[in-house]
This record gives C-alpha cells, structure tokens and sequence, in this order.
C-alpha cells in the first residue's frame, strides 16, 4: 500500500523538477498535492505494520484511490500533449515553418485548465479522505508499531555484505535419513523394468528440497546415464513437460520447438530408449501427468521416475513406490531455527549456530508455532535474523505469532503472513511482483528487476548506483528472508533465477488482490473490472476485456492466435508501462507472423515490452516514438523487420533481438550511422543481444559507456574480429555464438580492461589454437569454450589470466590436453570438462 504511493510521490516529485514547463499554470495544486502524498507516504509505511483494521483498511484504500487517481491525470495529460504535438508536427511538416513560443503554450492551454481542474478535484477528495482519519478514529486502528523496525530503501545490507553464505535448500536439517531412504528406493533394487517412487506429504513439508537433494547425490548421479527435473504444479501440458525433459538430457532441441505432443514424445523416448535414466517430476497434482508422460518413457534399463505429491492417490494410480514425509521433530526444527537465525558465514561451521541462552525459551516457543514446516521455520528465522537479539524484541515477535495464528486454522500462512507484514515497503512491493508469474515458475532475475524498475518500484542509491544494482539488492534481501528460492546463479554469484514457493505464492496473490495490486486471470470475468496489473496466462479471450482498461499499466498474458481485434482493444490502455506478450498457437499449426499496427507508438509511457512466439515480426516507424522505452526483449522470433527509427529510443537499457533470428534494419542511407538515429547515441545501453547482421556492432560500440554485456550470434564478423570490431573497454561479460572466426579472437579480446566472463560457444571460432598471450584478460574470472569442433589446442602463457577462477570447457573433442600453466593459476578454483576426448580425461 505505502510503496504504491512513495513511488508516485518520486515520480511526481522528478517530473515537477525536469518537466517544470509542462506543468505551468497548476505549479500550485501540483505542489499541493505532491505535499500531502508525502505525508501521507510516511503515515503509511507504518500502518503497513500494524493488523489490517477494517476502518484502517478502508481509510488506506480510498488514499491509495485518490493517488491512482492523480496518476492517471498526470499521465493522461501527458499523453494527450504528446499525441498534440505529434498532430502538430504533422500538420507542419510540409510548411517548413517553426511556431512562436506563445502559439505552442496557447495550443496547450486547454489541457492546462482542465489538468488544473482535475487536480483541484482530487486535493479536495485527500482532504476529505483525511478528516475521516480523525472522525471515525482511524489511529485507534493501529496497534503498536515497536516490533516492526522496517528500514527504509537506502537502508537495505548492500551487495558486498550480502554475499555472506545463508542456509540454501540443500542445508535443510533433518532429511539426511530421508535422503538416504528414498535413494535407496531408487538404487538398490536392480529391477530392469522402470520404477516409480513418491514422495507424499503437505505444502511446506520440504519435498521439493529432498527430490533436490537425492537428484544431486554423487551416487545418484554415477548410477544414471541422464537426468532431468521437470516442475509441474497444477497449471500445465504434456508437451511443455515432455520439453523440460529434452532440454535436460539433451544436447540440441532447438528443432524441436515447434513440434506438437506427439512427435516430441518420439524423439525423447528415441533418445532415452536403452538408457538408465532418472526423471524428477516436481509438484504432480493429477494423475494425468504421469497418464500422459509414461508412454513416452522406455520401461527398460532400470530407469527410475521420482515424482512429488500432495496426493497420496496420485502415488497409488501411478503403482509408485510411496514414502511419507513427516513434519520434522522437536530437534531438528529447533536446528533448522539456529542455522536461518544465527548465520555464521560458511558452510562448515553453519552447523554449529548457538541461540543465547537468554532467547532459547522464547526462540523455542517460535519454533513450536511452526509445528515442524520446514517452510515455516526458516521463514520465521529469516524474519528473526534480521531483528535485535533481545527477548523483548523475540516476545513481540511470538506475541504477534500467536495474534496471526489465532485468526485461522491454516498456522503456516499466518507465519508467512508474519513476515511479509515485517518487509519494508519497497520489499513488499517485489515480493508481490514475484506472484505474477505461474506457479512453480523459474523467475528470471533479469526479468524481474528490469519489470520492477519499469513500474518506478526500484530508485537508484544515489548518482553511482544503477536501478539494476539496488534491484538486485532487493532480491538478495528476499532470499535471505527466505521468500523466494534461489534456483540458480550467474558466474559472479549474483542470482540468475529464482523460485517462490507455492503457498508464499498463494499469499502474494492474496495480498494482491487486497491491495488492488494486481488482478489474476482467475477474476478477469469480475466487475467492475479497470485493474492497473492484469495477469492472464493461457488466456483466449483476453481481448474482450481489455477495451474497459483505461487504468492498465501492465498487461502480461499469453495471446492465443488468433485474436484479431487484440491491438484494437489494447489501444483504450495508453497508460500502459510494462507489456510482456506470448503469441501462443493450436498445436501442430506453424508460429504467426505478425505485423504490429502503427498504433503501438502511442503507448509513450512504455518502459518495458517483451514480445515471444511470432515467426516472423514486423515493426511500424512508429516505434520510435517510445522515448521511455528501457527494455525490449524480442528473442525467441525468426524473424524480425524492424525500421532505423528504433535509434531514437536513447532511454533504451536492454536490448534483446534474439540469438537464434536474422534482425533485419530498413536503412535507406548509410549515414544514418552517423546521425542522431545511430546506435552512437543510445548511451544508455547496459546489455545488447544481436544476431546475423553485422552491421548494429561495427560501429558506435565505443561510445556506449554504460554496456555490461554483449552477445553476438551468427558469421557477421567474417573472419577476423580484430579489424571489425571494436568493443567498448567498459564490457564486462561477452558471448560469441557461431560467429565462425577463422583467427584467434584472443589477440584483441584480451586487452579488454574491465572483462569479467567470456564465453565462445557453437564454434563461435573455427581454428585450431587458441592463445592467451601474456599479460592478457587481466581481470578475467570466467571463461567457457564449448562446442568448439575444430580447437586442437589452448596456450596460456606466463603471466596470461591471473584472475582466472572458473573454466568450463564443453565438446571440444579435438583437444587432447590442457595447458601446465593452468597449474600455477593462484586465482583459479573450478575446473569443469564435458563430453571431452578419452586420452584428455585419461591424462588429467
């Protein structure tokens, strides 16, 4: 609630400083208004502590209105000044003449009075709204606030004292004899025929982290020629399960992804027919799964499935194997409490956390509540480690435990609902974003944070700070608090993608709803229905809905082909900041083409579009007109026809055309490279994918200071990268895939100052040796060279890759040994080979 409006405050407060022209002639009420939010905000950041009062709720609700409201009007009268100018550009284009000053702001002058009037009315309704507070005794709603010390946003542990070790899943206490009993349902029997387990038991129970655990055992993965873990939940399809699988065991699936059920089905059962495999299937619900998917698994070699459930029936009809999993005991809950409470820093002595003996009988009263849901206990120590040590501070803690608990049968959501009510504001704002995505979905960080910086959720710390630092912030801070999982992690060790766990999902789309945060697709049929975040998956008949949401700002859905009027109706949301789109097909029908209308340039609020699933994808000029545009994510198209007009975007952060698609400019005069519409000017790059044509990265590349990472696919460099190509010396990670360079890349790749990772990928070079001269990538931690077919041989010279601490060296068959001075790297930690020839394995 006060996030939703401490963020339009700062909207407010930035644009009445950088657009103090736009606002003449209602500075007053504009000044007013932004006044009373701000007390507002901190009103409200602590009642967000207190019990949800039902008069505290609804005085909340109708000042979260009221700034919506405002929202609205600001952002309308900026749209319709922008469609005003646009028509009045027009209008001149061919006079050639440049209007007075005065002309233009008398051109506006109408939309001034009637904003002026608007803004009037909404001051008036706060000060209503405000008065209530006091008649209707709105503070006696609240109860004290002492237990819930909520910091503020520049208040979150930053990055560097964040990378302390905390309790991941695998660190769970209590599963080492269930651990060992499920593997050995897997292993000893040597039956050929292929065998089913299950592993049964309530939300919350930690199946999910012992399937990981036995799925990761040495001796599971010496036994087994492939694996794969696939996450089901309730919302699903035999193909999409049937893809998780082939992505796991093998090697290239690209040509698979347009295959219906069927065919799919065969390839996997031919490529797993005559291997022992093991198959994870995570969260199963209904019986159909396994009904659908056991006849694409072969039944010889003594594979095994594991499968986990709520139901013990599903177990039962599947003929599986069963093992019940138990809440845990008095011991191992107060275990798991010590290691999420007390830290300690490192794997080897997590084990031995100690609770002060002045807080272990209330700490032991904590962990009773949680009546042994591992979920639960680590949530709850989350929550306590990052509150005072005190038994005043812990009592509060139970006292509210026991208020929560009391209000319904379900214990573990009342603890859940416990610590989200302890989140600071701007945390609780990217905890609900994370319900936004399907269940047992695998959240990409990236995705996350760049969507939360579109909506304004995330403010950069100062001048130095980058939104995409503080948001990675934000996300550590909820993965120390135990909210949302880690599932896996970049190079560096930041987080690559996240998991929320059901039930936590289940409160996030609660206190959604609540708050009118965002509207799931469950109530898209619920009027009145104007939502400001529609979440519909798997929709086929969004478009009726959307003609009435003139309050959208963020739309995420799957569009099922066809839906011809889908853009049509979208156009009454020209309020819209975030639109994240999947074309979805009938199976066995190819992927669409599709050409967007013109209209979509007057969404100019548009900070971040994602567009999946089209086979071919052709933009209008008028793209260009999104100057708020920050990311636009279009990989995974063939195909993409997009005009030069794309370079007026100098907001943009993230561009992705896709690795895998041919991304094709109409570029009627090469000087446009030269010009304000060239890549030169969109400075405000950070990540840049590009494909096929060479032409985006031949030129300009220095000047954008701000690039971080740089992925290249396709033969666009010809042979030589050294007289192509010059990359900025702020690059700090680059991918080549299948660029085919005939001479060693390493020559000019290694006087990169600031580079941190490089990856050669899909013969990204087609030679034979590859040299790292001496002296070269200085501050290189990350290198990986896979599917390399014709490399021979890699060189490391004295003094070459001193920070070197990861190699990663996949397919390159022709290698037959590695260089000696990899031996006196200091830096280096991990060495991984795959798929590597006999005599190389055989020598190391």
């Amino acid at each position: 609630m006060a996030e939703t409006i401490t963020f339009f405050v700062d909207k407010l407060s930035n644009l009445a400083v950088q657009e103090a022209s736009l606002f003449g002639g209602v500075e007053g009420q504009i000044s007013l208004l932004l006044n009373e939010l701000e007390w507002i905000s901190l009103f409200l950041e602590e009642a967000s502590a207190s019990n949800d009062g039902r008069r505290l709720k609804l005085w909340m609700n109708q000042i979260r209105d009221a700034a919506y409201d405002a929202e609205d009007v600001i952002d309308e009268f900026i749209v319709r000044l922008e469609h005003q100018r646009q028509r009045r550009l027009q209008n001149l284009k061919f006079l050639k003449v440049v209007l007075p000053t005065c002309v233009i702001f008398a051109d506006k002058l109408p939309l001034v009075h009637e904003l002026d009037g608007r803004i009037k009315e909404i001051n008036v309704k706060i000060e209503k709204i405000l008065a209530n507070k006091s008649r209707y005794c709105v503070e006696n709603a609240m109860m004290p606030t002492g237990a819930w010390s909520s910091s503020g946003p520049n208040e979150v542990v930053t990055w560097g004292e964040k990378r302390l070790p905390i309790v991941e899943e695998a660190d769970v206490v209590g599963m080492k004899d269930e651990a060992k009993a499920v593997k050995d349902m897997l292993l000893i029997n040597e039956e050929l025929e292929r065998g089913v387990v299950a592993i049964v038991g309530m939300g919350g129970l930690g199946k999910t982290t012992l399937a990981k655990k036995v799925y990761n055992d040495p001796d599971v993965n010496g036994r087994f020629q492939c694996r794969a873990l696939v996450y089901v939940s309730q919302v699903y399809t035999i193909r999409e399960l049937l893809m998780g699988i082939a992505n796991n065991v093998m090697r290239e699936t690209y040509h698979m992804r347009n295959m219906g059920e069927n065919p799919l089905g065969n390839e996997v059962r031919k490529y797993l027919d005559k291997k022992r495999y093991l198959i994870v299937l995570d969260d199963v619900w209904s019986i159909q799964v396994w009904n659908g998917l056991c006849l694409y698994l072969p039944e010889s070699n003594g594979s095994r499935v594991l499968i986990t459930t709520r139901n013990q029936q599903i177990a039962l009809d599947a003929y599986a194997k069963l093992y019940q999993l138990h809440p845990l005991g008095e011991k191992e809950s107060w275990e798991l409490f010590l290691k999420k409470t007390f830290p300690t820093g490192s794997r080897s002595t997590i084990s031995q956390a100690v609770c002060p003996a002045e807080l272990e009988d209330v700490g032991k009263k904590i962990t009773g509540k949680c009546k042994g849901l591992p979920l639960a206990i680590v949530v709850s120590g989350g929550l306590l480690s990052r509150k005072e040590k005190t038994p005043s501070s812990w009592e509060k803690i139970l006292r509210s435990m026991e208020w929560h608990l009391s209000q319904g049968p379900e214990s573990c959501m009342g603890i859940l609902a416990l610590s989200y009510r302890d989140l600071p504001y701007f945390l609780k704002s990217c905890f609900l974003y994370c319900g936004v995505f399907p269940e047992d979905y695998e959240i990409k960080a990236s995705k996350l944070i760049r969507m939360r910086i579109a909506e304004g959720f995330v403010q950069a710390r100062g001048e130095e700070t980058m939104e995409e630092d503080v948001g990675e912030d934000y996300l550590e801070e909820l993965i120390h608090r135990s909210m949302i999982q880690v599932v896996k992690r970049k190079w560096d060790g930041r987080v690559k993608s996240c998991r929320m766990h059901d039930l936590l999902r289940d409160l996030a789309i609660s206190k959604a709803k609540d708050s009118k945060f965002f509207e799931v697709r469950g109530n898209i049929f619920a009027y009145p229905f104007n939502p400001r975040r529609l979440i519909a998956h798997d929709s086929q008949n969004i478009s009726q809905h959307l003609s009435n949401c003139h309050r959208l700002r963020s739309l995420i859905c799957s569009i099922h082909i066809p839906q011809v009027n889908f853009w049509s109706c979208l156009r009454s949301a020209k309020l819209l900041t975030v639109l994240d789109l999947t074309l979805t097909v009938d199976r066995g029908l190819k992927r669409p083409e599709m050409k967007l209308p013109k209209e979509i340039g007057e969404f100019i609020h548009l900070k971040y579009f994602r567009f999946l699933g089209s086979r071919k994808t052709r933009f209008p000029w008028s793209i260009g007109r999104l100057i708020n545009l920050e990311t636009l994510d279009l990989r995974d198209n063939f195909y993409l026809d997009i005009p030069f007009s794309i370079w007026k975007l100098h907001q943009l952060r993230h561009l992705h055309s896709g690795a895998r698609t041919i991304f094709r400019m109409q570029i009627r005069d090469q000087r446009c490279f030269s010009s304000h519409l060239g890549i030169d000017k969109m400075t405000n790059l950070q990540t840049l994918y590009v494909g096929q044509h060479g032409w985006v990265v031949r030129r300009g590349l220095p000047k954008l200071t701000q690039l971080r990472k740089l992925y290249i696919y396709g033969p666009n460099m010809r042979s030589n990268i050294s007289h192509e190509l010059i990359f900025p010396s702020n690059l700090v990670e680059l991918i080549l895939d299948y660029c085919r360079l005939k001479q060693d890349p390493m020559l000019t790749l290694g006087k990169l100052p600031n580079l941190r990772a490089l990856k050669l990928i899909n013969n990204a070079y087609i030679g034979r040796k590859i040299t790292c001269s001496s002296g070269a990538f200085s501050r290189l931690e990350f290198l990986r060279l896979k599917d390399l077919t014709y490399l021979k041989e890699l060189i490391v010279e004295e003094s070459a890759l001193p920070s070197l601490k990861t190699l990663h060296i996949y397919e390159c068959n022709k290698m037959e040994k590695l260089p000696h001075q990899l031996q006196k790297l200091k830096s280096l930690q991990q060495v991984k080979l795959e798929d590597m020839n006999d005599s190389l394995i055989e020598e190391i």
